[in-house]
């Protein structure tokens, strides 16, 4: 039938398509009407979907089409009449900051029925619409697939009712579905993350923040219950992202004995000092053989074993509201992009897919693969089979079960085949290097708990290479790093001083502390100085050791990759400003706002924190911009004012032109707006380097550091000969970078063509592929690049053994 599990069908978007414009879109020669739909099941609902909505139907409009909402979900489909509504430019303005969904969503019996079915082919065919975008999850899926199948069949019924004539059946013959995954529980398979996770991660975060506050003042114990009923993502990567004690899940229940475990564990934090414990538990934890672990069984058993002061929240339907995260407006951004394409592709026979994440990329992966993929998750989990339901999940959940144990100390969850034990009692050093960023610290933490976990000793340098060459350099230990992963800056110390001229005090030190393996965690600097130390290899053997670097950075300027500790944390910063900008001009409109970035002389907080805010402009070094630019710009912000959206976002780099300053556009734009708009300009300098890390930030630290650890960890076992370490190749010190759809180690050497070493940025940078999106969203006339837009692929299972699924996020 229909659908095994319940099903809601929420927010429903249509768009019917009829090819206008030839030259912005050329892989498509034949008209065709189509619609785009999005829903999701209610149990995983994600209310953070309007960023979906917004790209969708401006895309649509973009490529010559005519939009419509159908408001409701399927239940608007079913229904017709005005709930199917034709959508505007402007209908979707100021929605990227709202939660929910603006055209509604409710559950839908009719649609579950065949005449349900059949009167909402009706309504389709009523408008000439024939393609169905849907956003949900893997039953609303499901179910537009179903409906897709009985297309011919429904439209054969409805010429046999009279409804429709032969003409309109041929016309109308084919429904193409093209679907989005909208989900706070991140359980489809086939995507590594869906829309609405990191929102809700981010609520989570923030309620943790303020517990552990009161909680270490008051000596307890917190259980906090997340939402999961079936799939433990949100519970595993909170764990991971506040430093819990303890996490349960669906997916690995604990062994007999779990109770004594957990207990000794808590007990073990509070004898190293720590105040508090934090446990995290799924809503749809059981243990092994099915009954459910509660979040009031956990607490009366750590009163009544250890006596501890506990207490237990409830987050509840807190998780699915508030303002989306700046990832996830990203994030549907470009689905809802690639979702339009995907559909001015389709043919005939071509399957219903699903725009994915994969990586850093969005791809396109059959409907039903996934759909039966995570359907199969269940199944395992059903007949006790967990490792099987952990491994169909997929490579994050697979690596960060791994991360989150071996940084929290838990007893290992299953066979994760990946460390690899030293030989010896290795010295490792971590240090930080450059300009401070959010989740420097949670990065730390991970390399010295994943360092002494696989029998190093782990040496804490203060003060970057600065402290190194004066010997500001002691061994640290597990119950040191307790609490940091949530802690804002560097807690090491972090400094810009390269190591070229301390050369030989820095190999002295690294003598006397016999030190094996350097891990530097930082920005351009940090890279500069891998590469200074490397140099120096033929004149000092001490320099002749394993050496990696993790990339942490707000400017996201280091070549090698896609993505820096602390950007995204940065981006949150400006989105979240930029919200608040925009509605202080709810009340006055007619008002352009004038935005400096930090960056350097990279452009990515400005152009994705535009895309994020819904900017108009936004101008950065990598593409020159001249006068006639900024009065283009100002020309279009007055035609703007024209119509209900009646107030302006630009956001300027802060080394965009040395000429045209923040200052310069800011009085050229109040000249030339003059008696149409007015101006006020804002520079968000330091605030974009400080806070709380996000969530991504924490998480995508802890895990890259692991990663780093585990490669120092099987480079020192390469390199150990006759009792000592020698390590001199080039691939000894390496970059570990996110490109694309992998983390991967690049020797520094290798890096050195890839990098404008005046203007400290990569040669190639992913992000403004970006761009052309953030000007079609803001109604600018431009081509679009589509040669990176996804092909169809399949989903792909790793083996239970395979530890690149572990080890690529």
């Amino acid at each position: 039938m229909f659908c095994s599990s319940q099903v809601d069908h929420n927010a429903i978007l249509l768009v019917d398509i009829v090819k206008k414009t030839e030259t912005m879109y050329k892989k498509n020669p034949n008209p065709q009407t189509f619609i785009e739909a999005l829903h999701h099941t209610h149990h995983t609902l994600s209310n953070w979907m309007n960023a979906a909505v917004r790209a969708v139907v401006r895309m649509g409009i973009y490529v010559g089409a005519k939009v419509y909402f159908v408001h409701e979900g399927y239940q608007g489909m079913v229904d017709g009449g005005d709930n199917i509504k034709e959508a505007t430019w402007e209908s979707v303005s100021s929605m990227l900051q709202m939660g929910g969904t603006v055209i509604g969503s409710a559950r839908c019996k009719d649609f579950r029925m065949h005449e349900g079915r059949l009167k909402a082919a009706h309504n389709l065919v009523q408008r000439g619409i024939t393609n169905l975008c849907v956003i949900g999850g893997d039953g609303s899926l499901t179910g537009a697939n179903l409906f897709r199948k009985e297309w011919s069949d429904l439209l054969a019924e409805l010429v046999q009712q009279g409804l429709i004539d032969e003409e309109a059946s041929q016309k109308y013959s084919a429904l193409h579905i093209v679907g989005m995954v909208g989900s706070i529980d991140n359980d489809f398979c086939g995507t590594d993350m869906t829309i609405g996770t990191d929102s809700a991660l981010h609520r989570i975060i923030e309620v943790v923040d303020a517990i552990m506050t009161t909680a270490q003042s008051h000596q307890r114990t917190f259980v906090l219950e997340v939402m999961g009923r079936h799939c433990g993502y949100l519970a595993l990567v909170s764990a991971l992202a506040c430093g819990a004690d303890w996490v349960l899940i669906p997916e690995m229940p604990p062994e007999d004995g779990w109770e004594e475990k957990m207990c000794q564990k808590l007990s073990a934090t509070r004898s190293r000092g720590s105040r508090l414990n934090i446990i995290i538990v799924a809503e749809g934890a059981t243990d092994r053989h099915g009954k459910a672990i509660t979040s009031s069984i956990v607490k009366d058993l750590v009163v009544q074993r250890l006596g501890f002061d506990t207490r237990v929240t409830i987050l509840g339907h807190v998780q699915r509201g508030g303002t989306p995260s700046a990832f996830d407006r990203i994030l549907a951004s470009r689905m809802g992009v690639e979702a339009v394409l995907a559909l001015l592709e389709t043919t005939a026979n071509t399957p219903a897919c699903v725009v994915s994440l994969c990586g850093n990329q969005s791809v396109r992966l059959p409907l039903m693969e996934c759909v039966q993929m995570t359907q199969q998750v269940q199944k395992a989990m059903d007949e006790k089979r967990f490792e099987e339901a952990v491994r169909l999940r997929g490579r994050c959940i697979c690596y960060i079960l791994f991360v989150t144990c071996s940084v929290a100390n838990y007893f290992l969850l299953f066979d994760c085949s990946l460390t690899s034990f030293a030989p010896d009692n290795f010295n490792v050093a971590v240090l930080n290097v450059g300009a401070p960023a959010a989740g420097m610290n949670a990065a730390v933490r991970s390399a010295v708990r994943v360092g002494i976990s696989e029998g190093h000793k782990m040496f804490a340098v203060s003060d970057g290479f600065e402290g190194f060459y004066k010997g500001q350099i002691k061994e640290i230990k597990w119950a040191d790093v307790g609490g940091w992963t949530g802690q804002g800056g560097s807690l090491l110390g972090t400094k810009r001083t390269l190591p070229a001229k301390h050369i030989d005090k820095i190999a002295e030190q690294m003598r006397k502390y016999n030190i094996n393996a350097l891990l530097v965690i930082g920005g351009f600097e940090a890279f500069l100085g891998i590469m200074e130390l490397l140099a120096a290899r033929g004149t000092f053997e001490e320099l002749c050791v394993p050496m990696v670097m993790v990339p942490a950075t707000v400017s996201n300027n280091v070549p090698g990759s896609d993505l820096s500790i602390g950007a995204d944390t940065a981006l949150n910063a400006i989105t979240f400003t930029c919200d608040r900008i925009k509605q202080s001009a709810s009340g006055t409109k007619h008002r352009v706002f004038i935005i400096e970035t930090m960056g350097g002389y990279c452009g990515y907080l400005a152009s994705v924190g535009g895309l994020a805010a819904g900017a108009d402009a936004a101008y950065i070094f990598e593409e020159p911009f001249d006068i006639r630019e900024l009065q283009s710009n100002v020309e279009h912000l007055t035609e703007k004012m024209k119509t209900s959206i009646q107030r302006g976002l630009v956001l300027r780099n802060e080394n965009s032109n040395e000429n045209y300053t923040t200052d310069f556009i800011y009085q050229l734009y109040s000249e030339e707006g003059k008696g149409v708009f007015d101006c006020r300009k804002n520079v968000l300098g330091h605030m974009q380097q400080g806070g709380a890390p996000s969530p991504f930030d924490r998480n995508f630290g802890t895990k890259i550091a692991a990663k780093a650890m585990q490669w120092i960890s099987k480079k020192l076992n390469e390199s150990y000969r006759k009792g000592r370490v020698f390590a001199n190749t080039e691939d000894s010190a390496c970059l570990l970078g996110m490109r694309r759809r992998a983390l991967v180690f690049q020797p520094v050497v290798q890096l050195r063509d890839e990098t404008d070493f005046v203007h400290r940025i990569p040669k190639e940078q992913w992000w403004l592929k970006l761009r052309p999106l953030m000007k079609i969203l803001a109604k600018y006339k431009t081509s679009y690049d589509i040669s990176d837009s996804g092909q169809l692929e399949h989903v792909v299972l790793n083996g239970p053994k395979e530890s690149e699924a572990m080890a690529a996020i």
